[in-house]
């Protein structure tokens, strides 16, 4: 199976290497050519899990000092309501980046 396995993988190179697949399968194979990431992206899930997280904070809160008799509910209402405001912020900040992005410079 490891034999298969390395040799599977030389001949996709050679065929990558020699022209023969289309460019949708060469990122797969180059090594340090690959597209940068989007910093906006790891902002993205790092403030719908801070969103998640304080759900689940404010839940635990409400449970421990309201004694409600339903507080998997309102945490679970919660994840959503923060992470749907995460990902509102999200989408203003990108908007925001992509009229900075488009706006001409102007010509001297």
């Amino acid at each position: 199976m490891i034999i298969k396995i390395v040799s599977d993988n030389r001949i996709r190179k050679n065929l990558i290497d020699s022209g023969q697949v289309d460019e949708k399968a060469k990122f797969l194979y180059l090594k340090g050519e690959r597209k940068p990431t989007d910093p906006l992206s790891s902002m993205k899930w790092g403030m719908v899990m801070v969103g998640i997280g304080l759900a689940l904070l404010i839940g635990q809160v409400v449970n421990q000092f309201m004694y409600l008799g339903d507080a998997e509910g309102v945490t679970f209402g919660l994840m959503f309501l923060f992470s749907g405001i995460a990902f509102l912020i999200y989408y203003n900040l990108k908007k925001k980046e992509g009229k900075k992005t488009e706006e001409p410079e102007p010509e001297v």
